[in-house]
């Protein structure tokens, strides 16, 4: 744009012209003279209200609509006409505003918690549905131009119209999931989030969405945003690979530009980048010219959006009162706050931050629910490794002598402990070395694992240097227990690993490596479905980084007839999970020095203000890593041991510690400077450890068998009158529906009890391979069914229905595949028969007639039968 209060103002007789964009101050209206007006050319597109940078901004967009409404159209000034002719017939009674956007700022950058005093707002008044909404900078002329001539009314009628049928097979619940956004966003949200577990296919989800939300030309230009590279090239591959319609790929129908395109082109339709690619572009562009624009993508699609808590967060409200904005606003949030679009996140695991970010999901698919259906692998109960070290942990006496670690140099160094030093599992490889439990896990894989199938594993590490020792370890362990061992055939796969992306491709397409062992590379947005096994020999403290580690093996593998995924478990993350939630560090900028902190305990007004500067305090200092040195000078600066000093800190009055940093100004600085010979000391643990046992778990106190299946016939007899659907499979089984078998699933599910729990408890306890099901696990603890395998019920069954009476050939076939579907979902009736093979040969009432109408009556005999008790 063109501007200049001083110079570009009506009233020094500046006017509009063509080819040329104004924004020409102080311009008249019939109620008063707005600010500025934007023209693009000779059309007045929008009015802009400034207000003083204390004045609040998004009410000013009142006064913005007011000039609107009021401008008068003078010579050599055209009235706005879009080029679709759908939207030119606007009566004065429908939209009386006679300029279609109104802006109104006070010049103050937008900041989330103050938004109503910050940014640029924006309105779009042709519809009174469009919501007033804060931007970060300013609509280009061309930008304003290509919005004023998009019909969206046209366009989400097109995409109501828009067929569901594409050259891959789209599953019931990705559509359901397309539809949910397609109603957000005709619904007038600025946003929608798709929770979808793992393995369920939101690359192909995305990919249909895309197609019709450009093809109906609701969206001109799509951001696809990852968190890195990997993901990003494995989405341009979906792209480029995925026949759409007509067997024609979405890149060729579509223009792409991938992760190297710095910016996209004029017929440009999807650009994928890394969210720390855009953040570089948009916050610390070298040049406001290559800044990408406000406009320059109407809609942004964010795979696994869940991951901004990996990149700094908002303000708290008592921080907002004496800490500048700018140092804590979200990264990750700014860049989806800086262009105006309609927002799409994607995840498996939508944690707080995601639900501010987008809302609360549109639609949830989770990982039991697809276990349920079919389309994801279930995990047999964790096995757990028990060894003296793990359990009892490692501790060195006072004054006893200590190997250490010395990272800068690579050596081991001896010295003496001050105090007692304790670890915990917890801690191995991270606060402590420990090669002998990294030895005994070596060895305890060695045995589990069996190399001579095409089956993959993944094994989770704490770090590199941990990594690449049990690597080495595992390698050693299995050339000593058989002869065919290769070097690939276990590979370390981290980011620091040569060429990591060529290293993933090799494990997720060729037969090496088998064993992948990583550290966080391979957590998320990897799919390779040979994954068997997940051995973790790292906790983790969030929830949702665990559920993305157990997301790497769900996927089916027919390849390989993968019935379950196996855990194994060094660390006891199954059980110590259950204790976190969603936690957040205290100190959450590590920016911030000690010197602000103890400046604002001595200096701020506000209480709150003051208690959270001291909590933070003790935080970063309890966080450094401090050598004998180190805490030697504290003690003479403090006069007493850092023990105590954080004692001190931390008990007495906030009016004491800010006496204290007043008497003592230097101290903070100190602090911050205090970084004593650089040297980082690691102990190194000489200790022998064992291998113990190895237990199942089933949840926490139910380590036994014997315990999950009391707890089951507990939960069984105390709900068999409450649970419409357990009284059915305990009364009239054969009259079970689908819908309610799902639903009695969903319910054992979330109590956890799940088949393949019960298929392992059962085996262990009779040291046969059962697989009786669900309903034959619930009728065995309630009624005393005798344990069949539910394989065997229907081969009885229809053998019983077939020397029933004399069937015809196609009766017979028919049967047989009836009998070949119970045993895949358990239960068949009519709503089965609109799916998959049965819909193909006509459903329902097409079969039906091959029975002589008598299909249904043919599928309660063979329910009654399956259930039916021998004389």
């Amino acid at each position: 744009w063109e501007a200049d209060t001083s110079t570009i103002r009506y009233s020094v007789g500046v006017r509009p012209e063509k080819n040329r964009n104004k924004a020409i101050a102080e311009w008249p209206t019939g109620s008063g003279p707005a600010d500025y007006v934007l023209f693009v050319g000779l059309q007045p597109l929008a009015v802009v209200e400034a207000k003083k940078r204390t004045r609040e901004v998004g009410s000013a967009i009142d006064q913005a609509k007011r000039y609107s409404r009021d401008f008068i159209f003078s010579e050599g000034v055209e009235s706005p006409r879009p080029l679709v002719p759908a939207l030119q017939d606007s009566s004065e009674e429908a939209n009386p505003h006679r300029i279609p956007f109104v802006f109104a700022t006070n010049g103050r950058p937008f900041l989330r918690q103050l938004e109503n005093q910050s940014g640029i707002w924006f309105c779009d008044v042709r519809r009174p549905q469009n919501i007033r909404k804060p931007l970060e900078s300013w609509y280009t002329p061309e930008g304003l131009r290509r919005r004023f001539n998009s019909d969206h009314s046209q366009a989400e009628k097109t995409l109501k119209e828009l067929d569901f049928s594409f050259d891959f097979p789209l599953r019931s619940y990705q559509k359901i999931a397309i539809q949910k956004v397609e109603e957000a966003l005709m619904a007038g949200r600025d946003s929608a989030l798709i929770a979808m577990a793992t393995g369920t296919g939101k690359t192909k989800t995305s990919i249909a969405l895309l197609y019709r939300l450009l093809k109906s030309q609701r969206f001109r230009r799509i951001l696809f945003l990852v968190d890195r590279s990997a993901l990003g090239n494995q989405t341009a591959d979906a792209f480029k690979d995925t026949e759409i319609k007509g067997m024609r790929k979405f890149a060729d129908i579509f223009g792409i530009k991938e992760l190297r395109d710095q910016a996209p082109e004029a017929d440009t339709s999807v650009h994928l980048a890394t969210i720390q690619s855009m953040v570089k572009r948009v916050l610390y562009a070298a040049d406001d010219a290559l800044r990408p624009k406000v406009d320059e993508f109407d809609c942004i699609i964010v795979d696994e959006c869940h991951r901004g808590y990996l990149l700094d967060r908002e303000m708290s409200d008592t921080e907002l009162s004496f800490r500048d904005g700018l140092d804590y606003i979200s990264k990750y949030r700014r860049v989806l706050d800086y262009f105006d679009a309609f927002k799409v996140g994607l995840t498996a695991t939508p944690a707080l931050h995601t639900s501010d970010i987008f809302g609360k999901p549109v639609y949830n698919y989770s990982y039991r629910e697809a276990v349920i259906d079919g389309w994801l692998i279930d995990h047999d109960p964790p096995v757990r490794l028990l060894t003296k070290q793990n359990q009892n942990g490692i501790s060195w006496e006072k004054d006893e002598q200590v190997p250490y670690y010395n990272v800068n140099r690579g050596e081991i160094e001896f010295a003496t402990t001050p105090d007692q030093l304790d670890f915990e599992v917890a801690e191995f490889n991270s606060q402590v070395i420990t090669p002998a439990f990294n030895r005994v896990v070596a060895q305890w894989l060695a045995r589990r694992l069996d190399p001579t199938l095409d089956e993959k594993t993944l094994i989770f590490c704490v770090n590199n240097r941990h990594a690449e020792t049990l690597t080495q370890m595992i390698k050693e362990e299995f050339c000593r227990k058989y002869d065919f061992i290769t070097d690939d055939m276990v590979m370390m796969i981290t980011g620091a690993a040569d060429k990591p992306l060529e290293l993933i491709k090799r494990y997720k397409n060729e037969k090496n490596p088998k064993i992948a062992v990583t550290v966080d590379l391979l957590t998320t947005g990897i799919d390779v479905p040979e994954i068997c096994n997940l051995v973790f020999v790292r906790r983790v403290n969030s929830r949702i980084l665990y559920e993305q580690m157990l997301g790497r093996a769900t996927r089916l593998c027919p390849a390989l007839d993968k019935e379950v995924f196996k855990i194994y478990d060094a660390v006891n993350i199954y059980e110590t999970l259950q204790d976190y939630s969603q936690m957040k560090p205290v100190v959450v900028n590590p920016k911030i020095s000690f010197a602000e902190l103890a400046s604002e305990i001595v200096k701020l007004s506000l209480a709150e203000a003051r208690e959270l500067a001291r909590e933070q305090l003790v935080s970063k200092l309890r966080r450094k890593r401090l050598t004998d040195e180190m805490r030697q000078k504290i003690s003479v600066k403090t006069g007493m041991g850092v023990p105590a000093f954080l004692e001190f800190l931390r008990n007495s009055s906030i009016e004491e510690v800010a006496v204290w940093f007043k008497n003592n100004p230097e101290f903070a600085g100190f602090l911050d400077r205090l970084t004593g010979d650089g040297i980082v000391l690691i102990p190194v643990s000489d200790q022998p450890d064992e291998f113990e046992d190895e237990e199942t778990g089933y949840g926490s106190g139910r380590s036994r068998p014997e315990d999950y299946i009391n707890l089951f016939r507990e939960f069984i007899e105390k709900n068999k009158n409450e649970i419409v659907a357990l009284k059915t499979v305990l009364t009239r089984p054969s009259d079970l529906t689908r819908s309610e078998l799902k639903l009695l699933r969903m319910k054992l599910d979330d109590e956890g009890f799940t088949e393949t729990y019960l298929d392992k408890a059962f085996k262990h306890q009779t040291n046969a391979e059962i697989a009786a099901g669900i309903i034959g696990y619930i009728r065995r603890v309630a009624l005393g069914d005798p344990l069949v395998p539910y394989a065997d019920r229907v081969e009885h069954a229809l053998s019983q229905i077939l020397q029933a009476q004399e069937w015809t050939e196609p009766q017979q076939k028919w049967l047989q595949r009836i009998s070949r579907q119970m045993k895949e979902e358990f239960v068949v009736d009519r709503e089965a028969f609109s799916k998959g093979q049965f819909k193909d040969a006509g459903g329902f009432n097409r079969i039906n007639q091959v029975f002589d109408g008598r299909l249904e009556a043919v599928m309660k005999d063979i329910s009654d039968n399956l259930w039916k008790k021998e004389a």
